[in-house]
C-alpha cells in the first residue's frame, strides 16, 4: 500500500509522540520532528510503500533520540493490562470467531496515531465492544484454510489475545509459526514479549520478521520464516502495518487473513470499512505460496 499525502502529518505526529516518551526536552523534540519532516519531503509524491517510509522515519527518530525503544514502558503496561483483561474474559471465548474478534479488539493497543486513542480501561472497552461483532466477518472461510499458519503479530498487549487464538489453532491440529518483530519499533511485540508469554512453548516455530521495520520487509525475512511461508496454507496478519506491507506482496503469498481494528481513513478506504471497524478479511483464497526471494 502506497503512502497517502495525509499519512505525512500523521507520521510526524507519531514521531512527536515517541520523542515525548523519550525526553522532556521540548527543543530536542522540536529538532527531531523537523529533521524527520525534512527527510520525508522526497516521499510526498505517494509512490512509495507506506511501511517503508514510516520505517525510515522512525529509525531516524530513534537515532536522533539515542533511544532504541521509546515505547518500552508502554509495552510493559499494555502486556499487564491485557493479561488482566484476558483472565476476565477468556472463559467466554469458545469459537474461532470469538477468539479472532478478541484478538482484533486487542489491536486497539496502538499508541501515537492521531485519530486513535487507546482505551484507559480495556476490560470495560472489551465488554462493551465485543457484542457488536465484526464489520466484516470472513472467519468461517479463514478457519477452513487454517492448516499450516504463519501468524504475524502486531502490538504488545494484543499478543496476549493472539496467544489464545494460536492455542485454538494448535488444539485443532494446525501447524503454527508466529513471527514477531526482530527489533523494537513503536509498541510492536518483539521476541522479549513473546518469550514473556511463553509463546515458544505453544507454537511449532517462534521467529521474527528479521528486522525492526514497520510491517514486513520482504527482503529481510529470515530463512526459517521464508520456509514456513512457502509451506503455509494461510497467513494471519494482525494490524494495519502488516496489511499495508503484505498487500504489496499478495501475489507471492498463500491466502492472507487481515485481522485488525481500522484506525485511519487511508486504510479504511483501501479495505472498504469505516474507521473504528473490527474486520476479519480473507484475501487471495486461490493464491499459491511463493518462497521469499523466488518470486
Amino acid at each position: 500500500m502506497k503512502i497517502h499525502p495525509r499519512c505525512i502529518e500523521c507520521l510526524l505526529e507519531r514521531v512527536r509522540y515517541e520523542s515525548a516518551l523519550s525526553t522532556h526536552d521540548a527543543e530536542r523534540i522540536r529538532r527531531v520532528v523537523e529533521e524527520c519532516r525534512t527527510r520525508i519531503v522526497p516521499y510526498r509524491e505517494g509512490v512509495h510503500p507506506a511501511p517503508a517510509v514510516a520505517s525510515e522515519i522512525h529509525h531516524l527518530a530513534y537515532t536522533l533520540l539515542s533511544d532504541p525503544d521509546p515505547y518500552r514502558q508502554l509495552k510493559e503496561q499494555s502486556n499487564a493490562e491485557a493479561m488482566a483483561a484476558c483472565r476476565e474474559v477468556r472463559g467466554n471465548l469458545h469459537s474461532f470467531r470469538d477468539l479472532a474478534l478478541a484478538a482484533i479488539l486487542a489491536n486497539t493497543y496502538d499508541y501515537g496515531i492521531a485519530v486513535h486513542r487507546v482505551t484507559g480501561d480495556f476490560s470495560a472497552f472489551f465488554r462493551s465492544r465485543f457484542p457488536r461483532g465484526l464489520y466484516r466477518d470472513d472467519t468461517p472461510r479463514i478457519e477452513r484454510v487454517a492448516r499450516r499458519v504463519v501468524y504475524f503479530t502486531d502490538n504488545a498487549g494484543e499478543i496476549v489475545f493472539d496467544l489464545l487464538l494460536v492455542r485454538y489453532l494448535k488444539e485443532r491440529g494446525a501447524r503454527v509459526t508466529v513471527a514477531v518483530k526482530g527489533a523494537p519499533i513503536l509498541n510492536d511485540a518483539t521476541l522479549e514479549d513473546a518469550l514473556w508469554l511463553g509463546m515458544e512453548r505453544e507454537v511449532d516455530l517462534l521467529t521474527t520478521t528479521g528486522s525492526g521495520d514497520i510491517g514486513v520487509t520482504w527482503e529481510k525475512i529470515p530463512g526459517d520464516l521464508a520456509r514456513a511461508l512457502g509451506d503455509a496454507t494461510l497467513v494471519i496478519a494482525k494490524g494495519m502495518a502488516n496489511y499495508e506491507s503484505l498487500s504489496e506482496y499478495s501475489h507471492l503469498l498463500p491466502p492472507v487473513a487481515y485481522l485488525m481494528t481500522v484506525k485511519c481513513e487511508t486504510v479504511a478506504e483501501s479495505i472498504g470499512a469505516p474507521v473504528g471497524a473490527a474486520v476479519a478479511v480473507l484475501e487471495g483464497e486461490e493464491a499459491a505460496p511463493v518462497t521469499p526471494g523466488t518470486g
